[in-house]
């Protein structure tokens, strides 16, 4: 359970650490915002997504589904700072689907906590195979890091991509193109 009242009270320290008078009109209910902010984007934290993807139907399609450039916000765990982009998700059913909400619901409770990409994508993957259990399945993250853009290095432009691919994904080197190809961006 997330305590607001805790985060109230390091939001108003770090407010009077960085020199700001946190009883300024525009600062003094910041310590609030803060904590309901903190509350809803790391509302994940806790939360199984494989609960979600339980829920399915039984069809014997044997191809290929897939669902791209599903939006996400996290957060950086190194930084606190948010990373931000698009995931792409593919699988191919063993005589059960998934409702394509409910591979995005996955993905927001997975972002919904202090991540890493690399484990965001990786655990999106092992949900979807663990609930589902389709053949296989692929899932290629593109993301911007405010920790890169706003500090250090600056670079505003980069994205950072990261997959994991399971099963028939992994072993089939046609599967993995076909899905691959579908996901990419028509310019």
């Amino acid at each position: 359970m997330i305590d607001e009242a805790k985060i109230e009270k390091a939001a108003q320290a770090i407010i009077e650490a960085i020199g700001e008078d946190p009883h300024r009109e525009g600062l003094v209910d910041t310590p609030k915002r803060v904590a309901r902010m903190y509350a809803e984007i790391f509302s994940g934290i806790g939360l199984d997504p494989t609960e979600v993807l339980n829920t399915g139907f039984n069809e014997e399609h044997k191809e290929m589904v897939a669902l791209k450039d599903i939006q996400f916000y996290s957060m950086c765990e190194h930084h606190l700072l948010p990373f931000f982009g698009v995931a792409h998700i593919g699988y191919i059913p063993a005589g059960k689907v998934v409702g394509i909400s409910k591979l995005a619901r996955a993905l927001s409770i997975i972002a919904a906590r202090p991540q890493l990409q690399e484990r965001l994508t990786s655990q999106l993957a092992d949900a979807i195979m663990t609930a589902v259990k389709p053949m296989g399945v692929g899932v290629v993250v593109e993301a911007q890091h405010l920790c890169m853009s706003m500090r250090g290095v600056k670079t505003s432009d980069s994205i950072v991509v990261t997959s994991a691919m399971r099963g028939i994904f992994r072993k089939d080197t046609s599967t993995r193109t076909e899905f691959l190809s579908l996901i990419k961006k028509q310019r």
